[in-house]
């Protein structure tokens, strides 16, 4: 049961971990994209919000998903918890919420990963709504 329990809780922290990287990583090339964008060589909005919204999706994607993942986390470590204590008779408080207490970290990295991606959708779609803004003061018939 040992095994199980270090095999969710890797799996999920690490799964969490991983969505964070490439949240952060897809924002970066985002915003190292829209800094060197160039506005005139679009013939059309459709092709510049095709380029612009590039990956944006998968940000949204982990954003909406991480807590999910988290509280899924949490289920695992809080069955486990209640597994344990019915295979070995645990009626300490001390255990019981010692075991509750770490299941409860799956959500936290949940949160911790999903805001900070939000934020990041958000930053980057007002900056597709900028840009092709712009485009269309600047370059539309």
């Amino acid at each position: 049961m040992n095994h199980l329990k270090e095999i969710i809780d890797y799996g999920v922290i690490g799964l969490l971990v991983l969505m964070s990287f490439v949240s952060v990583w897809l924002t970066i090339e985002r915003w190292l994209f829209f800094r060197s964008v160039d506005l005139s060589r679009y013939k059309t909005k459709e092709e510049l919000e095709v380029d612009l919204t590039n990956n944006i999706s998968i940000i949204a994607t982990i954003a909406s998903s991480a807590p999910y993942i988290g509280l899924l986390g949490t289920v695992f470590g809080i069955m486990l918890t209640f597994y344990t204590m019915g295979q070995q008779g645990i009626v300490e408080t001390k255990a019981i919420m010692t075991g509750l207490a770490l299941a409860l970290k799956a959500t936290a990295m949940g949160l911790l990963v999903a805001i900070p991606a939000t934020w990041f959708y958000n930053y980057l779609v007002r900056k597709v709504e900028v840009s092709v803004a712009l485009w269309e003061a600047r370059y539309a018939s």
